[in-house]
């Protein structure tokens, strides 16, 4: 079994100001079933985002969606989607302090965040909108009234392209990286032979916790640096940054998902020949 999870905005979609390349998002798609390569979506999308992001950017169903930054599994079966009850049952015995509603009330006061939409939170997710450029005091108070209190992880990373703060609280058992253990475990497939594509800040947790890891060209100058601090205090750890200049590939977005596939040898690139270009 060969599972590849990835990030989708701006991982596996090009759907940020870097270049792509026409043609990846298809190769992809082909790579996958020839190899007969388990998929995994790993991603901040709710189910109605990743269907809108299927159907926009071409990519294929995955096989599981890790969905709502973690904190929901769905397989999808015969075209229809079926949510893991048994995931949902894992969350609530490993975290029996998480009380969404209590956060909510916790930080309900603190000057500078907006709750988002209730369409990007569920029983597991409470999130916000954050003043970027008040971060560091707003992440301070943050901490002094939640940290430790709920079993919860406080997640903060920044967009880039439209230049908010996000900030999720969730469960401590339930985030990208508790979720895609979870998927492994289940397929029976070690860690070093997941391999996991990321481009941002809530990427980090399971870009350094023992998958074969893949960073985009593209990937966040501050997760870059952070990977790499972490991986000279670890040398264990793999972690693949996607270059470019890979087989007409230029290393952004699908792009750097294939490259890094098949520098994990998830596909056969030695033999396969393919031609894509550049979108202007």
């Amino acid at each position: 079994m060969k599972i590849l999870a990835t990030d989708l905005d701006r991982t596996l979609l090009p759907n940020g100001s870097w270049e792509s390349d026409s043609g990846a998002v298809e190769l992809f798609n082909e790579l996958t079933e020839q190899h007969d390569v388990l998929v995994v979506y790993v991603t901040g999308r709710n189910l109605a985002l990743t269907e809108n992001a299927i159907k926009e950017y071409g990519v294929r169903y995955p096989n599981i969606l890790c969905g709502d930054v973690g904190t929901s599994i769905r397989k999808y079966e015969s075209g229809v989607w079926q949510l893991d009850h048994g995931w949902i049952k894992h969350v609530k015995h490993e975290s029996p302090r998480w009380d969404a509603k209590a956060i909510r009330d916790t930080v309900a006061d603190i000057d500078g965040i907006r709750e988002q939409e209730s369409e990007h939170l569920n029983q597991f997710k409470q999130s916000y909108y954050v003043d970027h450029e008040k971060n560091t005091q707003i992440l301070k108070e943050v901490d002094e009234r939640v940290k430790g209190k709920f079993d919860e992880v406080i997640v903060y990373s920044f967009d880039s392209q439209d230049g908010k703060g996000l900030l999720d609280f969730l469960p401590d058992s339930a985030t990208k990286l508790t979720a895609l253990e979870y998927v492994a475990e289940e397929f029976g497939v070690a860690k070093q032979d997941v391999v996991f594509c990321g481009d941002s800040g809530n990427d980090i947790f399971p870009l350094t916790a023992g998958f074969s890891g893949v960073l985009v060209k593209n990937a966040d100058n501050q997760l870059v640096e952070s990977v790499k601090k972490t991986m000279k205090q670890n040398p264990e750890l793999k972690v693949y940054f996607a270059k470019g200049d890979f087989k007409g590939l230029n290393g952004n977005y699908t792009s750097g998902v294939i490259e890094g596939a098949c520098h994990y040898g998830l596909f056969d690139c030695a033999t396969e020949r393919w031609v894509v270009r550049a979108n202007n």
